[in-house]
């Protein structure tokens, strides 16, 4: 979805990207002071906090980018790698590397950048650093059990908390500037000479903050691009100014038995009655999924007739607007919806044709719906021979 990242970057073009943006991070860090241990052990001293008001910034800024950039459909939110979470190991975690940066007054990305100006205690705590990685490789066999535990999965604290996207974005922000406000008074009792906020103008901050308050506000009532676009394909009148093509389920069995390469049956139904029943050659979409990069090759080929198969056909008629507000063409929805497929081939029911080929069609019905059960069993049949090899995702810091 969007321009961001597009499929032009390759795997290998995302290394010569992560070098470029880790010299560009070095280069940041370097300039606001973090190669110098003495300003970041400030931060437990009360002393100078330029590195909690650089987090902060960071955090926040990066936060708001990706909402809005999410909000006008520019960046999947659901592509963004979260790094799993083992939470007893991450306390223990935290607190050895919290101690670690009391005593050297680096972290690890800040002690690399130290190094790298040639600071001398920079290089120790890097060698430091080293050393403890190889004695944790080496322990790993016992350490193992404790380093695996509590898995938590890749957590949000959204999702953990209950809160909206929005209300956290807003909270995150007040509690930047409640610290921004917090530490100068600190930092200005501790060392009231040579205290770094003593050359903040206050006017300016006072206006910064407001501002980013007002941020907050916009990004806690800014909608979801997602829920935007399902609202607007399912409002009154939308409907009547973009008109569907639609495919009767006689043409759909003929086409699915005939296994029309040019044809593909985007399914919307839910997983389990998607799984009790899957139409052969189909793909089970939710209407939400449709803004994932993930099926951007099965959607996008244009001679490629994508027929939406519902519950009822009001619901294809609005997954079916939502694809060609995203850009889709030749798009179309099954008539009376998967439930009218149902009834007309796979139940073998008696529903009438009103015309003189009735007998033919009658015909075509009971041997498509023996068909299709064949090509649904054969298909489940071939997916249980398949071994699926689960490939572990990296990332993270």
């Amino acid at each position: 979805m969007g321009p961001f990242v597009p499929d032009p970057i390759t795997e290998s073009l995302n290394l010569v990207v992560a070098l470029l943006l880790g010299v560009g991070f070095g280069f940041v860090i370097e300039q606001a002071g973090f190669s110098s241990s003495r300003r970041l052990a400030g931060v437990f001293y009360g002393y100078d906090f330029t590195v909690l008001r650089v987090f902060f910034t960071a955090a926040v800024t990066a936060m708001s980018g990706v909402l809005l950039l999410g909000s006008f459909g520019l960046l999947d939110l659901d592509a963004i790698y979260v790094n799993p979470t083992w939470l007893a190991p991450a306390v223990a975690g935290g607190a050895l590397m919290g101690l670690g940066f009391i005593l050297g007054g680096y972290c690890p990305g800040t002690s690399i950048c130290g190094a790298a100006i040639g600071k001398v205690d920079a290089m120790f705590f890097v060698g430091g650093g080293a050393l403890g990685v190889l004695g944790f490789a080496e322990a790993y066999p016992s350490l193992a059990r404790f380093a695996d535990s509590t898995s938590r999965g890749p957590l949000k604290v959204t999702t953990s908390l209950g809160l909206s996207t929005g209300l956290f974005a807003l909270l995150l922000i007040v509690a930047a500037v409640a610290a921004f406000a917090v530490t100068t008074r600190i930092e200005r009792k501790v060392d009231p000479q040579s205290a770094p906020s003593l050359g903040f103008p206050v006017r300016a901050h006072v206006l910064a903050g407001g501002a980013l308050l007002l941020v907050g506000g916009i990004l806690l009532v800014l909608p979801d691009y997602r829920s935007r676009l399902l609202r607007r394909a399912s409002s009154p009148g939308y409907e009547e100014a973009h008109p569907l093509a639609a495919m009767s389920p006689d043409e759909l069995a003929f086409r699915i038995v005939d296994r029309e390469p040019r044809v593909k049956v985007v399914d919307i139904r839910s997983a389990a009655d998607f799984a009790a029943f899957p139409l052969p050659g189909a793909v089970n979409v939710p209407v939400r999924d449709f803004l994932s990069r993930e099926w951007m090759a099965a959607f996008s080929p244009r001679h490629v007739k994508k027929v939406v198969v519902g519950d009822t056909e009001a619901a294809e008629r609005t997954a079916a607007l939502v694809l060609t507000e995203l850009g889709y063409e030749n798009v179309a929805v099954l008539e009376g919806g998967y439930q009218g497929f149902r009834r007309t081939i796979l139940s073998g029911e008696a529903v009438p044709v009103a015309d003189r080929w009735s007998p033919d069609v009658v015909r075509f019905r009971d041997s498509a719906r023996v068909e299709i059960r064949k090509m649904v069993e054969e298909s489940r049949n071939a997916s249980k021979k398949v071994k699926k090899t689960e490939k572990k995702i990296q990332g993270g810091c």
